[in-house]
C-alpha cells in the first residue's frame, strides 16, 4: 500500500478549509473552479459549500490519512521492538511496498 499522495492530502485542506467556510488563498481559484465543476463543491448564497459528493470525498481522504498514521505507528513499534525491522534497501517503508 502506498501512502497518500501529496496532491490528495492538498485537496483534503482545501475541502475542509471549504467545509469550514475560511477563505481561500490566492492560488486556490482555480483549484475551486475545479472543485465546482466536478460537482464537489457549490456556490450557494454567501460563499460555497460542499456537496454530498464532497463531503463523502473529504470523509474518503481523512479515513485514508488516518489508515496511513497507523500503518505508520504499526511499523514503527515493529522496528522499534525489532520484530519484522525493514531493512534499510526498503527504506523502512515495507507496508507500503
Amino acid at each position: 500500500m502506498e501512502k497518500i499522495p501529496i496532491e490528495d492530502l492538498a485537496l483534503l485542506e482545501i475541502l475542509q478549509r471549504i467545509d469550514q467556510a475560511m477563505p481561500l488563498r490566492s492560488g486556490d481559484t482555480e483549484i475551486h473552479e475545479r472543485l465546482v465543476e466536478s460537482g464537489l463543491v457549490e456556490v450557494v448564497e454567501g460563499g460555497t459549500c460542499l456537496t454530498p459528493a464532497g463531503v463523502e470525498m473529504c470523509k474518503s481522504l481523512q479515513h485514508r490519512q488516518a489508515a496511513d498514521a497507523q500503518v505508520e505507528k504499526v511499523m514503527d513499534k515493529r522496528n522499534g521492538d525489532g520484530a519484522g525491522a525493514s531493512t534499510a534497501s526498503d527504506g523502512g517503508n515495507a507496508a507500503y511496498s
